[in-house]
């Protein structure tokens, strides 16, 4: 799945488009690397999402193509937050 599909789906960010936005600005790393919203996310991945001064970062646990809202925070586990 793209990164930012599973940005929008894991509802880390609201809306795929600002999640394409965040990429582009180099604001999302994927183990360690500034990443595009083309890669592809795999279970066991480690992505860092950075809000202005806040930073968090999150494991992927799953992949689903659709999930519900309660059950989106269950698509990662949280590593730390900044």
């Amino acid at each position: 799945m793209r990164l930012d599909k599973f940005l929008k789906v894991s509802r880390l960010i609201k809306r795929r488009t600002v999640a394409n936005e965040a990429c582009d600005a180099g604001r999302i790393e994927v183990n360690g690397k500034i990443a595009k919203a083309s890669l592809n996310v795999k279970v066991g991945d480690k992505i860092c999402i950075k809000f202005g001064t806040k930073e968090m970062t999150v494991e992927v646990l799953s992949i689903e193509n659709v999930v519900k809202k309660e059950a989106a925070a269950e698509m990662y586990r949280e590593l730390n937050e900044k």
